[in-house]
């Protein structure tokens, strides 16, 4: 909450949290992670907070930026991207790798944020992934099927080679999955080199009509169908 009003990032939050400068309606507050409820009155040096609207944005990320707010490196961010979007503070939503591209999402709101990441709610994501040589229809078959990875089993929701099919080299698959480097991985795993990677859709939203490193404002209907995704446990 207190990140949201702009004040600050997340970890300074925590230091102010920490200091004993935040109170919630009189009382300081000194718990990491205490809730924050409508109405409540949250002051910073008894000076009163007020939250931001909410904001939820598209980008179509590029290659050579990393998924992350700052970077001790002074690597290039997805937030150099996007500087100029907003007056309030937004963050990624999950992320992608360096040389990924495609749909990447960026919102204040957090409650959203973690639903959207979290594995119960099984949000749809779509990739384009370019190979180094032909997948073979029993590869495929064993994508589809599901393998054990060191990290434990995984299964692609659905899997095909893109376009007309004539080139096997190209690959569509979809998971729900958001584990870390998930999609090479499991090409790897069959021993083929990813050569590009592209995320198409997230959540139902697509790249479609936004240029690589441009980004837009998502629309109420967009938000609303976000907002009903709904967890399958």
């Amino acid at each position: 909450y207190i990140s949201n009003c702009g004040i600050c990032s997340r970890r300074e939050a925590d230091e102010l949290i920490k200091a004993g400068v935040i109170s919630v309606n009189g009382t300081v507050i000194t718990e990491m992670g205490f809730k924050v409820n409508p109405g409540d009155e949250v002051r910073y040096n008894n000076a009163l907070l007020k939250g931001e609207r909410p904001v939820y944005l598209l980008l179509n990320k590029p290659k050579d930026f990393i998924t992350t707010v700052e970077d001790p490196g002074n690597r290039r961010t997805v937030m150099e991207l996007i500087s100029n979007a907003c007056k309030e503070r937004v963050y990624p939503v999950g992320r992608l790798d360096r040389n990924t591209t495609g749909v990447l999402l960026f919102t204040n709101d957090g409650d959203l944020a973690r639903k959207l990441m979290h594995p119960s709610f099984h949000v749809q994501k779509i990739y384009h992934v370019s190979l180094e040589k032909s997948l073979k229809p029993e590869e495929m078959e064993k994508i589809s099927d599901g393998m054990h990875l060191e990290d434990g089993p995984i299964k692609a929701d659905d899997i095909a080679y893109a376009g007309e099919g004539t080139d096997r080299k190209e690959i569509g698959i979809e998971l729900h999955s958001g584990r870390n480097r998930i999609v090479r991985r499991i090409f790897e795993h069959l021993g083929h080199e990813v050569v590009k990677l592209d995320r198409t859709v997230f959540a139902g939203l697509t790249k479609k009509k936004l240029p690589r490193g441009k980004y837009r404002i998502l629309s109420p209907r967009e938000v609303g169908y976000l907002k009903m995704y709904k967890s399958e446990k």
